[in-house]
C-alpha cells in the first residue's frame, strides 16, 4: 500500500510555530515514528508552501497510490482549484487538521475541499495523521 502526505503553507514550521495549538514536534520527525509504525505501508511525505505545487504534487499521485493524506492548512478555506484537484485524482483523500477548525476563526470553518474527500479528521494534533493512516487499512 502506498500513501502519501501532503502539507501545504506554514506547515514546514511545526515545533517552532504557535506551539500551544500545533505541537513543540517537528513534522519530519513525526513522520518517522509513522514510518516504523506503520512498517507494511510506503509512506512518503510532501510539504510546500505553494498552492500550484500542491495541486501538481495531487494530480501526480492520485492515479498510482493507494491514499493522499492532505493537510492544506490555510489553503484548505480558499483554494478552489486544489478542491477540484482532489475531486479530479482516482485516489481516495482524507482532510486532515492538526487543530479543530470549528474552534478557531469562523473563515476556517469552510472547506473547499472537503465536498471531496473521504472523510475529515480534525483536532486531535499530529494522531490526525495517523488517524487518517489507519482509515486506510482493512
Amino acid at each position: 500500500m502506498k500513501i502519501i502526505i501532503i502539507n501545504g503553507p506554514n506547515l514546514n514550521l511545526l515545533g517552532k510555530r504557535e506551539p500551544e495549538i500545533y505541537g513543540s514536534n517537528s513534522f519530519e520527525d513525526y513522520f518517522r515514528q509513522l514510518q516504523s509504525q506503520f512498517k507494511d505501508i510506503e509512506l512518503t511525505y510532501f510539504q510546500s508552501n505553494i498552492e500550484g505545487e500542491l495541486i501538481d504534487k495531487i494530480h501526480e499521485t492520485g492515479f498510482s497510490y493507494d491514499g493522499i493524506i492532505l493537510n492544506a492548512a490555510a489553503y484548505t478555506h480558499t483554494s478552489v482549484g486544489i478542491g477540484d484537484a482532489v475531486k479530479g485524482v482516482e485516489t481516495p483523500v482524507v482532510e486532515v487538521h492538526i487543530s479543530n477548525v470549528y474552534e478557531r476563526e469562523s473563515f476556517r470553518h469552510t472547506s473547499y475541499i472537503a465536498p471531496n474527500v473521504k472523510g475529515i479528521i480534525a483536532g486531535f494534533g499530529l494522531q490526525s495523521y495517523e488517524l487518517a493512516i489507519r482509515s486506510y487499512i482493512k
